[in-house]
């Protein structure tokens, strides 16, 4: 069995001959493993139920069970996102900016691939998918490591990606999986062969990953996202919107974690919402003022900052739009939060002010989807500010090279006076 550093440089190999290689050809990987998918059905889903078994033999909670779970839903699902990756352009070799340095010498900005990329991420098998799929597209190699709750599903999806690269003539080695966390300590070490870590989870942990690793960390953390409604709410749109942020899939770092309602409009908005999230089954953690005009569970200093992945909601109540923005700003992850309100000069402020990689207007927060953006899926959601923010797709897993044509031009000429700087924009692509 190859150790770490083997399945590195064997990654690093895969890199060199994906990122140069023709849109189409990748795309053929994706239709390939489309069709593999459809094919090996039954071995996913037996993969997936034993899964399942061990999962709930260790009580794993509801929520996460779900998450856990890969059927005919999820396969269609990934299935229609691998087409609709084939679907988007080349994210490679586009040129970005062009500049004419002086007579003759032509500066292009060309986008290129990162390199090798190691991803942990959670124990939702259909992230291995769209993880692989983009990388694939974008002209990466990728090393990935799942929840060890998902190995047999993980397993065989991964053999699938595996088969559809080798099908259409590149390495299988451009996509592994690491199975231990002995492989993910080892991985943090190979600062010479991988390029990009991108772990997927909660603060404390995208904080170890950064302490003992040399390579480049970009964090997909915690999920403690907001929704705001203002004194100038429309109470059912807020009420609907409250319920789906919260609701609609709670074990996914976009959903709902903190309720904050403006004092003006609590005592005609709390009751209809508390209805709305009871039928759902969702536990409410309320402070005192909640607490008065609710029947909710005391709220402690805790659940500000707790992503719950559950059918549990904190709510507090705020006297301002300020208030409500210091306590995002202060709580939150800076992944997703929302105001509801009819007033647009309190969203643009709240928009504004809010330091969140998505700020939404009257919409529920689990539109923060790189699929739903457009962006064919996502690796993760990037809640820091450098390189990518956001759902991070195609794009977010880019980066770029300077590619300088000349003819014969030397710095003497420069210096000499001989020849001049133009700087000259051009708008025309990279010949090379």
């Amino acid at each position: 069995m190859k150790d770490l550093h083997e399945i590195a440089a064997s990654a690093r190999n895969g890199f060199y001959q994906i990122s140069v290689s023709e849109s189409d050809k990748r795309n053929a990987v994706l239709k390939s493993l489309a069709r593999l998918l459809t094919e090996n059905k039954d071995s996913i889903f037996a993969a997936n139920q034993a899964d399942r078994d061990a999962a709930e033999a260790e009580n794993l909670s509801s929520p996460l069970l779900h998450r856990l779970t890969f059927g005919e839903e999820k396969l269609s699902q990934v299935i229609s996102g691998l087409y609709a990756l084939v679907d988007l352009p080349d994210p490679i070799s586009n040129t970005l900016a062009a500049t004419e340095i002086t007579e003759g010498l032509k500066l292009y900005r060309v986008s290129c691939p990162i390199g090798v990329i190691g991803v942990i991420f959670e124990s939702r098998p259909d992230a291995l998918i769209q993880i692989s799929s983009l990388c694939i597209k974008s002209g990466n190699a990728v090393l990935l490591k799942g929840g060890r709750e998902a190995i047999h599903t993980n397993q065989v999806l991964c053999g699938l990606v595996r088969s559809a690269l080798e099908e259409n003539g590149f390495s299988p080695d451009t996509a592994q999986l690491l199975e231990t966390r002995e492989d993910v300590a080892q991985m943090l070490k190979e600062d010479t062969l991988i390029d990009l870590i991108i772990p997927r989870g909660s603060n404390s942990f995208v904080r170890y990953i950064m302490d003992n690793s040399r390579i480049p960390v970009l964090g997909h953390s915690d999920g403690i996202c907001h929704v705001y409604v203002d004194r100038d709410a429309d109470p059912e749109m807020a009420c609907k919107i409250v319920t789906d942020s919260k609701t609609q899939y709670v074990s996914v770092c976009n959903a709902a974690e903190t309720l904050l309602v403006h004092r003006d409009i609590a005592a005609r908005f709390l009751p209809e919402v508390y209805r709305s999230l009871r039928n759902k089954n969702v536990e409410i953690r309320g402070d005192e003022e909640v607490r008065k005009l609710i029947d909710c569970v005391q709220a402690t200093d805790a659940d500000w900052s707790t992503e719950y992945l559950d059918y549990i909601i904190s709510v507090k109540i705020v006297s301002s739009l300020e208030e409500a923005v210091a306590h995002i700003n202060r709580f939150g992850s800076h992944h997703t939060d929302c105001i509801v309100s009819e007033n647009a000069s309190a969203a643009s402020a709240f928009m504004n002010t809010v330091d969140s990689a998505g700020v939404y207007w009257n919409v529920s927060t689990r539109f923060a989807d790189g699929f739903v953006y457009g962006l064919g899926a996502e690796v993760g959601i990037a809640t820091g500010k450098l390189h990518a923010r956001g759902p991070m797709g195609l794009e977010g897993l880019t980066t770029y090279k300077y590619k300088l044509i000349g003819s014969g031009q030397t710095m003497e000429e420069m210096k000499t006076g001989k020849r001049h700087y133009t700087h000259v924009p051009l708008h025309e692509n990279c010949p090379l």
